[in-house]
């Protein structure tokens, strides 16, 4: 796959370590991927990246698959926009920047569950 991004590049080879990809990095990885590839490619290649990454980092219980099921459906679903390039996508979107944007539709508690780091979760029906 030719990728344009040399981040990217770096990224899916499994050459970022947990240690230096904050979530922005999480996100603008999120974006770059889903500029190049459908939703259902990007989930698969994201997730193994990132379980790799953790696996790596000696904390393979670090990798969340509600977390990140749930921010790429963010994401891809921001992408909607026209947004040229990541930089001007955080700027229409700085809550997607905030880890704890999931809580406007998961309670803490299911997230917080093994289950949800196992398989993806919907979110509950708000009260």
């Amino acid at each position: 796959m030719a990728v344009d991004c040399p981040d990217l590049a770096r990224f899916l080879r499994g050459e970022v370590a947990a240690a230096q990809f904050p979530h922005r990095e999480h996100v603008r990885m999120a974006f770059e991927m889903l500029r190049r590839h459908d939703f259902a490619e990007t989930t698969l290649q994201f997730s193994r990246v990132l379980r790799a990454m953790a696996q790596q980092a000696g904390r393979p219980e670090a990798f969340h698959q509600t977390v990140t099921i749930a921010f790429l459906s963010l994401i891809a679903e921001r992408m909607e926009g026209d947004h040229q390039d990541f930089e001007a996508f955080a700027r229409h979107n700085p809550e997607l920047l905030e880890k704890g944007v999931l809580r406007r539709w998961y309670r803490p508690e299911r997230l917080a569950s093994e289950r949800a780091r196992r398989t993806f979760l919907l979110p509950e029906p708000a009260p």
